[in-house]
């Protein structure tokens, strides 16, 4: 339903992942989502190559914006503020003019992996990373790609640098600013600091005036909507556009973490990639994770797998099956790295199918896969509650509920694998767009000067559906975590 009345504040969260862009059309007051506008965009590339021209993120986000307002019925004048979440890492290099100079490079583009290792060494190792940025590179990291890039097209006059929600911020106000998430998932900026590192930008060769300005936190105020741009949006010119940050951390405020409110509760995130991930004050260090920031500047450590429902539903594909119709694997294991990985670090790896027998049926090797791509994400939960200085295996830590995020939660089979192989409650929020909410939490904030947080949790976007505990399968467990150790080697190369 619209709004009560033509003057009821309206804010727009936008979601601008891997493949899609959506608009959550929010009413500020009470948080209820009246309508999501989407719109797809493309992503091209061979042989670890992934990339999408930034122009079509910015259609995309357009056409979704143009498409929620529709749906949602309500008088443009209605909306205040508007902010995006965008898919992190993504290399954006600009001319002088403000275009786009070549198409971005995507998280999930592995080929600087040769760089990622090469940036590590010249540094002083990982602990030398680690200190400075929380982070060690890898090939999903901003700061490899943009290694490569210098070497691969160094004839390019590049005149700016930015990340994709940079990219649409700067569209939509003029001004070139970024916040401390999405930054630290660049490997330049210093989550010791809190800006970006000299010595850093120093050994990428990257002049800091390339670079949009820090703001304190995703929430505060970029600046206003653009005649330009409010034309195309069909929005009144001059309303709050926030500053913005990155997807993961935006599902953080969506969920109401950090800030004022709950930390170190964590957080799996199912969808192309999967992704795990707490709130917490403790800045982490450890080379298994991005020790990223949050949106305001606290700590949000993340592991990210590549290979999540995308790997799983190709897998289905190939078995000819239902993506739900799968049971447990048995004695068969299938690690699904269908796209090389990120945690653990096997950007060259390919999928990995061990113990067929005669009376594995299809079913069991479809469940197989959810087990294999649930496994690498619970062994990377481990390492982020110890980063947290949590343990694991204590029985309160194991008594807090997983939330369970992305269109994958609402899958009865990645719900069950997840309860299964933890053995832990797990809390399905209800809201379906939680990255988007979060970026509706943003522009509330920079619309009222509150915290986004707060905003949310007084939307409660993140009330659910708890899924009591059931005992964890430790033999599928030990079987995946044995095959996984004895394949590493190999899979490196």
């Amino acid at each position: 339903m619209p709004p009560s009345s033509p003057s009821a504040s309206v804010v727009i969260g936008v979601d601008s992942s891997t493949q899609s862009t959506k608009a959550a059309v929010t009413d500020a007051a009470t948080g209820r989502l009246l309508a999501v506008g989407r719109a797809p965009h493309l992503v091209t590339g061979r042989h670890g190559a992934r990339e999408t021209e930034p122009g079509l993120w910015w259609s995309a986000l357009c056409d979704a914006v143009t498409a929620g307002l529709k749906e949602a019925d309500v008088p443009p004048t209605a909306v205040t503020g508007i902010a995006v979440a965008g898919q992190q890492h993504g290399l954006v290099v600009l001319d002088a003019a403000g275009r786009p100079l070549r198409p971005a490079m995507l998280w999930n583009d592995t080929r600087a992996a040769p760089e990622a290792a090469a940036l590590t060494e010249r540094l002083g190792g990982p602990a030398a990373w680690l200190e400075r940025t929380g982070s060690v590179p890898v090939a999903s990291m901003t700061a490899a790609k943009w290694q490569w890039l210098r070497e691969h097209e160094p004839a390019r006059p590049v005149a700016a640098v930015r990340l994709p929600h940079d990219f649409l911020t700067e569209r939509l106000c003029g001004v070139a600013v970024t916040d401390p998430g999405d930054a630290s998932g660049t490997c330049w900026y210093s989550t010791a600091t809190g800006t970006y590192d000299p010595e850093i930008l120093d050994l990428i060769g990257l002049a800091p005036e390339l670079l949009p300005a820090l703001a304190p936190g995703g929430g505060s105020r970029a600046g206003s909507l653009t005649a330009g741009a409010a034309e195309r949006l069909g929005l009144p010119e001059g309303i709050a556009v926030a500053v913005g940050t990155g997807d993961n951390m935006a599902a953080a405020v969506g969920l109401g973490l950090g800030g004022a409110g709950l930390l170190d509760h964590p957080v799996l995130s199912l969808g192309t990639s999967g992704t795990a991930f707490a709130a917490t004050r403790t800045r982490p260090a450890s080379a298994a994770l991005a020790g990223f920031a949050a949106t305001d500047g606290t700590y949000l450590p993340l592991a990210c797998t590549l290979n999540c429902t995308l790997a799983v539903d190709r897998i289905a594909t190939l078995l000819g099956l239902d993506r739900e119709d799968a049971e447990p694997g048995g004695g068969a294991v299938l690690l699904p790295y269908l796209d090389g990985e990120r945690t653990p670090d096997l950007p060259h790896a390919a999928g990995l199918l061990t113990g067929l027998r005669h009376a594995t049926t299809g079913r069991q090797l479809l469940g197989a896969a959810y087990e294999g791509a649930v496994f690498t994400l619970l062994r990377a939960l481990d390492e982020l509650l110890r980063s947290c200085g949590l343990d694991p295996d204590d029985a309160d830590v194991a008594a807090r509920p997983v939330r369970l995020i992305g269109g994958g939660a609402r899958g009865r089979v990645w719900a069950d694998t997840v309860r299964r192989l933890s053995g832990r409650p797990v809390l399905v929020p209800e809201a379906d767009e939680l990255v988007a909410l979060g970026a509706a939490a943003l522009a509330a904030g920079a619309v009222t000067g509150r915290d986004p947080v707060a905003v949310a949790t007084d939307w409660d976007t993140g009330r659910g559906t708890l899924l009591p505990a059931v005992p964890r399968d430790l033999p599928t467990w030990h079987r995946l975590s044995d095959v996984l150790d004895r394949a590493t080697p190999a899979l490196l190369t």
